[in-house]
């Protein structure tokens, strides 16, 4: 039998031991973190308007990822021909979840805000787990001292809401919210498709702050490339990804499903481009909600999607 690199240590498989995402290392200690990459949960979904369960999206994603924990040989892909993720060069932790204050979005919020604030004083990428798409506000805010960024969103709603009765910080608001800071140059937003979480006036908004944005026919009808030559190339990106953008056909568990939407190649694809052509400065992934789908292929879609970006981040960061 020819040697392989599972002949030395545990076969680890993905329903053994405990549940991090990935299988990577959990590390409770944000004051010491040492990872080119650090995961973090924000299970809060009180800026739902209409279907909540999405806290508990962290842990049904770390569940689903197991599947993918490539233990000692690293993840080939033979199409691309590399090997993502390779165990001697691959520095992740999981770092838990902010600590979620129920009925509490201040302090809630300030909580997640705080992880990552961590997470980037280490020098490490933040890729933070909802919840629902008002975690982006805090996970945003924690790069007021950082160098500036353009904003990529893929989504089905536009979330630029400013304020409705009082509301400001809720799940149709993070765009808008980011939009005020200096710091975001700018946006792009893809997959915005039907009846929005946004009326006629927020769309202008966004358009006079310099967003761009496209449905997923536009997407379909202009071509990859076409999308790519509107987002500034070199810079530094910020990923949104809400779990909506796709169809509902493969993403059945979510708060605000959309048809009309995404299919998994289409945005593994159009992130492939995206970390090439810039540097990717960390990640959210929101509105998973596990218990709409009985088959758990969501939470698998979620994590599969995150564990191939995070290969990609780490791999062309590291050429």
């Amino acid at each position: 039998m020819t040697d392989n690199t599972y002949d030395e240590g545990r076969l680890n498989l993905p329903f053994v031991g405990i549940c991090t995402f990935g299988k990577y290392p959990y590390a409770d200690n944000w004051e010491n973190i040492e990872a080119d990459l650090a995961v973090m949960g924000a299970p809060f979904d009180c800026g739902s308007q209409f279907r909540t369960g999405s806290r508990m999206g962290p842990r049904s994603i770390r569940e689903a990822s197991t599947l993918f924990s490539f233990g000692h040989a690293g993840a080939y892909d033979h199409e691309d021909d590399i090997t993502y993720l390779p165990s001697d060069t691959t520095k992740i932790v999981d770092l838990g979840d902010a600590d979620i204050i129920h009925t509490d979005t201040v302090k809630s919020h300030e909580n997640i805000k705080y992880g990552v604030k961590k997470i980037l004083k280490a020098k490490a990428i933040p890729i933070v787990l909802g919840g629902d798409h008002s975690i982006n506000i805090p996970c945003i805010e924690a790069f007021e001292k950082e160098k500036e960024f353009h904003l990529i969103q893929i989504d089905a709603h536009l979330d630029f809401v400013d304020e409705r009765h009082g509301v400001r910080y809720g799940h149709g608001n993070p765009m808008r919210r980011a939009s005020e800071k200096k710091f975001v140059t700018g946006m792009t937003q893809i997959g915005i498709r039907n009846v929005s979480s946004t009326a006629r006036d927020g769309y202008e908004d966004a358009r006079s702050r310099g967003s761009s944005i496209f449905s997923v026919r536009q997407f379909r009808n202009l071509g990859l490339s076409k999308i790519l030559e509107v987002i500034p190339k070199n810079k530094r990106y910020y990923i949104t990804i809400d779990i909506d953008a796709f169809d509902p056909s493969i993403a059945a568990g979510t708060g605000t499903p959309s048809h009309g939407g995404f299919y998994y190649y289409e945005v593994l694809e159009l992130l492939d481009a995206i970390i090439q052509q810039g540097e990717v400065i960390g990640m959210d992934l929101v509105e998973v909600a596990p218990d709409y789908d009985l088959s758990f292929s969501t939470s698998t879609l979620a994590a599969q999607l995150l564990m191939n970006a995070i290969g990609r981040i780490l791999y062309y960061k590291n050429l």
